[in-house]
């Protein structure tokens, strides 16, 4: 797949994930020098937010649901 630079339709779901990103952190900000705070919000916000592609569930229930599906099968 070849994809045109600074495209960002043309990387969709990426480039998506990247504006979630940027509420709290800018672009070109050196991660580096991000709170672990700062961090930690962000991924949780991520992580709890509902998705249309997932029927507006949220990463982590699907995540969790998994995670049970393996431990109940072992």
């Amino acid at each position: 797949m070849f994809l045109t630079e600074n495209k960002t339709g043309e990387r969709g779901t990426n480039e998506k994930q990247n504006s979630l990103v940027r509420r709290f952190i800018p672009k070109g900000k050196d991660i580096a020098t991000v709170s672990d705070y700062t961090l930690q919000k962000t991924e949780d916000w991520i992580n709890n937010l509902p998705r249309k592609i997932l029927g507006y569930r949220t990463p982590e229930e699907l995540f969790q649901e998994h995670l049970n599906r393996i431990a109940s099968a072992v």
